[in-house]
Protein backbone atom coordinates (compact mmCIF):
# COMPACT_ATOMS: atom_id res chain seq x y z
CA UNK A 1 0.00 0.00 0.00
CA UNK A 2 1.54 3.08 -0.94
CA UNK A 3 0.78 6.53 1.44
CA UNK A 4 1.79 10.20 0.09
CA UNK A 5 1.22 13.55 2.24
CA UNK A 6 -2.16 15.14 2.43
CA UNK A 7 -1.61 18.89 1.39
CA UNK A 8 -4.02 21.72 1.63
CA UNK A 9 -5.30 23.48 -0.93
CA UNK A 10 -3.79 26.23 -0.03
CA UNK A 11 -0.82 24.98 -0.78
CA UNK A 12 -1.04 24.38 -4.46
CA UNK A 13 -1.59 27.10 -6.96
CA UNK A 14 -4.87 26.42 -8.47
CA UNK A 15 -5.41 29.90 -10.20
CA UNK A 16 -4.62 28.77 -13.10
CA UNK A 17 -8.04 26.35 -13.29
CA UNK A 18 -10.16 29.08 -14.90
CA UNK A 19 -13.64 27.71 -17.02
CA UNK A 20 -11.53 28.59 -19.96
CA UNK A 21 -8.66 26.44 -19.54
CA UNK A 22 -10.70 23.25 -18.15
CA UNK A 23 -12.78 23.82 -21.20
CA UNK A 24 -9.61 23.80 -23.76
CA UNK A 25 -8.50 20.53 -22.31
CA UNK A 26 -11.84 19.04 -22.70
CA UNK A 27 -11.75 19.82 -26.07
CA UNK A 28 -8.84 17.43 -26.36
CA UNK A 29 -10.64 14.48 -25.23
CA UNK A 30 -13.24 15.17 -27.83
CA UNK A 31 -10.72 15.59 -30.06
CA UNK A 32 -9.43 11.57 -29.72
CA UNK A 33 -10.80 9.54 -32.33
CA UNK A 34 -13.39 6.98 -31.56
CA UNK A 35 -12.17 3.55 -30.71
CA UNK A 36 -9.52 5.30 -27.87
CA UNK A 37 -9.09 2.80 -24.95
CA UNK A 38 -11.49 3.39 -22.24
CA UNK A 39 -10.24 4.85 -18.64
CA UNK A 40 -11.24 2.06 -15.68
CA UNK A 41 -10.55 0.27 -12.48
CA UNK A 42 -8.28 -1.81 -14.85
CA UNK A 43 -5.82 1.62 -15.27
CA UNK A 44 -3.62 0.45 -11.61
CA UNK A 45 -3.55 -3.12 -12.68
CA UNK A 46 -1.40 -3.93 -15.43
CA UNK A 47 -2.78 -7.27 -17.20
CA UNK A 48 -6.00 -6.96 -15.59
CA UNK A 49 -8.69 -7.17 -18.70
CA UNK A 50 -12.26 -4.90 -18.49
CA UNK A 51 -15.16 -7.03 -18.59
CA UNK A 52 -17.28 -6.36 -21.42
CA UNK A 53 -19.85 -3.50 -20.62
CA UNK A 54 -23.17 -4.50 -20.11
CA UNK A 55 -24.83 -0.91 -18.70
CA UNK A 56 -24.46 2.40 -19.90
CA UNK A 57 -24.61 5.09 -17.23
CA UNK A 58 -23.68 9.04 -17.20
CA UNK A 59 -22.21 11.11 -14.75
CA UNK A 60 -22.53 15.07 -13.77
CA UNK A 61 -18.74 16.32 -12.98
CA UNK A 62 -20.30 19.57 -11.43
CA UNK A 63 -17.69 22.27 -11.45
CA UNK A 64 -19.36 25.47 -9.48
CA UNK A 65 -17.63 28.58 -10.60
CA UNK A 66 -16.92 30.11 -6.96
CA UNK A 67 -15.43 33.70 -5.75
CA UNK A 68 -12.70 31.72 -4.82
CA UNK A 69 -11.94 29.23 -7.81
CA UNK A 70 -13.96 25.89 -9.06
CA UNK A 71 -14.86 23.71 -6.55
CA UNK A 72 -16.36 19.89 -7.29
CA UNK A 73 -19.83 19.02 -6.10
CA UNK A 74 -20.04 15.53 -4.98
CA UNK A 75 -23.00 13.35 -2.82
CA UNK A 76 -22.68 11.06 -0.15
CA UNK A 77 -25.09 7.97 -0.83
CA UNK A 78 -27.26 7.05 1.78
CA UNK A 79 -26.37 4.02 4.18
CA UNK A 80 -28.91 1.80 3.30
CA UNK A 81 -29.12 1.45 -0.31
CA UNK A 82 -28.31 -1.88 -1.24
CA UNK A 83 -25.70 -0.63 -3.82
CA UNK A 84 -22.32 1.22 -3.26
CA UNK A 85 -24.15 2.39 0.47
CA UNK A 86 -22.40 5.71 2.30
CA UNK A 87 -20.03 6.07 -0.75
CA UNK A 88 -19.29 9.55 -2.13
CA UNK A 89 -19.82 9.68 -5.80
CA UNK A 90 -21.08 12.30 -8.51
CA UNK A 91 -24.53 12.85 -9.27
CA UNK A 92 -25.51 10.18 -11.96
CA UNK A 93 -27.18 6.62 -12.91
CA UNK A 94 -27.45 4.07 -16.02
CA UNK A 95 -29.41 5.34 -19.00
CA UNK A 96 -32.93 5.45 -19.65
CA UNK A 97 -34.42 4.04 -22.90
CA UNK A 98 -36.26 7.77 -23.62
CA UNK A 99 -32.59 9.45 -22.87
CA UNK A 100 -31.15 11.14 -26.18
CA UNK A 101 -27.64 10.86 -25.32
CA UNK A 102 -25.30 10.55 -22.60
CA UNK A 103 -25.97 13.92 -21.54
CA UNK A 104 -29.55 14.25 -21.19
CA UNK A 105 -28.67 10.69 -18.42
CA UNK A 106 -26.46 12.82 -16.37
CA UNK A 107 -28.89 15.97 -16.17
CA UNK A 108 -32.03 13.82 -15.66
CA UNK A 109 -30.04 12.09 -12.78
CA UNK A 110 -28.97 15.10 -11.41
CA UNK A 111 -32.35 16.46 -11.35
CA UNK A 112 -33.45 13.39 -9.76
CA UNK A 113 -30.53 12.70 -7.10
CA UNK A 114 -29.86 16.38 -5.98
CA UNK A 115 -32.76 18.34 -7.00
CA UNK A 116 -30.06 20.58 -9.87
CA UNK A 117 -32.20 22.07 -12.60
CA UNK A 118 -30.68 21.28 -16.46
CA UNK A 119 -30.62 24.77 -17.64
CA UNK A 120 -28.38 25.57 -14.39
CA UNK A 121 -25.86 23.49 -15.92
CA UNK A 122 -23.68 24.83 -19.32
CA UNK A 123 -22.37 21.63 -20.27
CA UNK A 124 -18.55 21.80 -20.68
CA UNK A 125 -17.47 18.90 -22.37
CA UNK A 126 -16.50 15.02 -21.09
CA UNK A 127 -14.26 12.82 -19.96
CA UNK A 128 -13.04 9.87 -21.36
CA UNK A 129 -15.28 6.66 -21.06
CA UNK A 130 -14.76 5.11 -17.07
CA UNK A 131 -15.57 1.37 -17.52
CA UNK A 132 -15.88 -0.29 -14.07
CA UNK A 133 -14.97 -3.49 -12.34
CA UNK A 134 -19.35 -4.34 -12.06
CA UNK A 135 -19.56 -3.46 -16.08
CA UNK A 136 -20.77 -0.45 -16.25
CA UNK A 137 -19.48 2.09 -18.95
CA UNK A 138 -19.92 5.14 -17.10
CA UNK A 139 -19.79 8.84 -19.61
CA UNK A 140 -18.44 11.51 -16.96
CA UNK A 141 -19.94 14.61 -18.34
CA UNK A 142 -18.40 17.76 -17.03
CA UNK A 143 -20.91 20.94 -16.43
CA UNK A 144 -20.09 24.50 -15.19
CA UNK A 145 -22.78 25.78 -12.38
CA UNK A 146 -22.86 29.46 -11.06
CA UNK A 147 -25.00 30.32 -7.76
CA UNK A 148 -26.89 30.53 -6.75
CA UNK A 149 -28.65 27.08 -7.69
CA UNK A 150 -31.06 25.00 -5.75
CA UNK A 151 -29.88 22.09 -4.36
CA UNK A 152 -32.91 19.44 -2.79
CA UNK A 153 -31.12 16.28 -2.56
CA UNK A 154 -33.76 13.01 -2.56
CA UNK A 155 -33.69 11.53 0.72
CA UNK A 156 -33.80 7.95 0.18
CA UNK A 157 -30.38 8.36 -2.27
CA UNK A 158 -28.39 11.12 -0.91
CA UNK A 159 -27.56 11.94 2.45
CA UNK A 160 -25.35 14.83 1.40
CA UNK A 161 -24.07 17.35 -0.61
CA UNK A 162 -21.13 18.87 -0.37
CA UNK A 163 -17.75 20.30 -1.93
CA UNK A 164 -14.35 20.34 -2.77
CA UNK A 165 -11.58 22.44 -4.22
CA UNK A 166 -11.06 21.35 -8.04
CA UNK A 167 -7.41 22.78 -6.96
CA UNK A 168 -7.16 19.65 -4.53
CA UNK A 169 -7.50 16.97 -6.87
CA UNK A 170 -5.69 18.40 -9.30
CA UNK A 171 -2.35 18.31 -6.78
CA UNK A 172 -1.03 14.77 -7.16
CA UNK A 173 -0.18 15.05 -3.82
CA UNK A 174 -3.21 14.29 -3.01
CA UNK A 175 -3.56 10.81 -4.72
CA UNK A 176 -3.10 7.57 -2.61
CA UNK A 177 -3.04 3.90 -4.16
CA UNK A 178 -4.42 1.92 -2.07
CA UNK A 179 -4.68 -2.10 -2.05
CA UNK A 180 -7.07 -4.95 -1.00
CA UNK A 181 -7.62 -8.76 -1.93
CA UNK A 182 -10.88 -9.12 -4.09
CA UNK A 183 -11.41 -12.85 -5.69
CA UNK A 184 -8.12 -13.84 -5.15
CA UNK A 185 -6.24 -11.18 -6.46
CA UNK A 186 -4.67 -8.03 -5.26
CA UNK A 187 -6.38 -5.47 -6.90
CA UNK A 188 -5.32 -1.40 -6.83
CA UNK A 189 -7.19 1.44 -6.93
CA UNK A 190 -7.13 5.13 -5.60
CA UNK A 191 -8.46 7.44 -2.81
CA UNK A 192 -8.84 10.90 -2.21
CA UNK A 193 -8.86 11.90 1.53
CA UNK A 194 -10.18 14.94 2.05
CA UNK A 195 -10.82 16.32 5.35
CA UNK A 196 -12.50 13.22 7.40
CA UNK A 197 -13.99 12.19 3.77
CA UNK A 198 -12.99 8.99 1.66
CA UNK A 199 -13.56 9.59 -1.73
CA UNK A 200 -12.63 6.02 -3.64
CA UNK A 201 -13.57 3.91 -6.31
CA UNK A 202 -15.03 5.26 -9.75
CA UNK A 203 -15.36 8.51 -8.58
CA UNK A 204 -12.13 8.71 -7.65
CA UNK A 205 -10.88 7.00 -10.75
CA UNK A 206 -12.64 9.77 -12.27
CA UNK A 207 -11.38 12.31 -10.85
CA UNK A 208 -7.77 11.38 -11.34
CA UNK A 209 -8.36 11.54 -14.90
CA UNK A 210 -10.27 14.80 -14.53
CA UNK A 211 -6.58 15.79 -12.58
CA UNK A 212 -3.91 13.91 -15.07
CA UNK A 213 -6.12 16.52 -17.93
CA UNK A 214 -5.64 19.37 -15.89
CA UNK A 215 -2.35 19.37 -14.31
CA UNK A 216 -0.15 21.01 -16.33
CA UNK A 217 -0.05 24.65 -16.54
CA UNK A 218 -0.41 26.95 -19.11
CA UNK A 219 3.10 29.02 -19.99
Amino acid sequence: MEQRKILSPRQFDGRYLTTDFVVERLNEVLARPPGTRPRGDHDLNPGFVPPPAQTQASVLVPLIDRPDGLTVLLTQRTAHLADHAGQISFPGGRAEPDDADAVVTALREAQEEVGLPPECVRVLGRLDTYITSTRYEVTPVVGLIRPPFPVVPDPHEVAEVFEVPLAFFVDRANHERHSREWQGRRRFFYVLPYQDRYIWGATAGMLVNLALLLQTTPP
